[in-house]
């Protein structure tokens, strides 16, 4: 796979020196001649030019890759670099950084970009996911906001552990990708049976996150069990 990064800061080297690994062909474009270091990815192609102008991206021969990634600081290049890719030389998959939480809502089919990646977002996400069980934490969103890859660690209580995988029925389309039980992955088998504390990763509709949610975990588990049936039971009292 052919691979063409805008921004060749710390960002685009890391992620050309992960992909290179991987076995694909890099190119990374950086406007800075500071920023142009061969020997940071000596297996990847270097070339000095503006990420945002044609007779650049021609040169770059970039209607030849299978994938444009804009990863640099400006929100406004990501935009302009993706938009380009994706209309003028038909990318067929084009990944974009979001520096500024702000500027998210832009990052969308309209503007060429099918995978918008937030760093603020996805720390969130990762806080989240680490301490949150029952409730429904989005990881990430694909293109056109269509699919969201979203992660649930199955409480106590619900409705689902101890049922098998080929006895759920997802609402609107979701689909099972994982099962994470003690740091290790597992299949989603059809015979596979549910336990507390697993973590289950889905692709799903954004409009039908909160039917899932309620799905796994109806209402958090009926709020905890109303909150533990109001912490400590009353003593009971007899009226003489």
């Amino acid at each position: 796979m052919r691979v063409v990064i805008a921004g060749a800061g710390n960002v685009g080297r890391s992620i050309a020196r992960e992909l290179v690994s991987h076995g694909h062909d890099l190119l990374l474009i950086d406007r800075d001649p500071k920023a142009i270091t061969p020997d940071a990815v000596p297996q990847a192609e270097w070339l000095l030019a503006d990420a945002c102008e044609v007779s650049s991206l021609e040169e770059a021969n970039l209607d030849s890759c299978d994938v444009a990634i804009a990863a640099t600081g400006d929100d406004k290049v990501n935009l302009v670099h993706s938009l380009l890719a994706k209309t003028e030389f038909g990318v067929p998959r084009t990944v974009a950084r979001v520096n500024h939480p702000s500027n998210e809502w832009l990052f969308d089919d309209e503007w060429g970009v099918d995978v918008a990646v937030s760093t603020p977002r996805l720390m969130c996400a990762l806080v989240e996911e680490a301490v949150a069980v029952g409730d429904l934490v989005r990881l990430l969103s694909f293109k056109g906001g269509t699919s969201d890859l979203v992660e649930m660690t199955l409480p106590e209580g619900s409705p689902r552990v101890g049922k098998t995988v080929g006895e759920l029925a997802l609402p609107g389309g979701a689909v099972l990708l994982a099962i994470i039980r003690d740091g290790a992955p597992y299949p989603p088998q059809a015979d596979a049976a549910f336990e507390a504390q697993d973590e289950l990763l889905f692709l799903v509709d954004p409009i039908y996150e909160d039917d899932l949610s309620d799905y796994l975990a109806p209402r958090k588990v009926k709020a905890k069990a109303e909150t533990e049936e109001g912490s400590e039971p009353a003593e009971d009292h007899q009226i003489s």
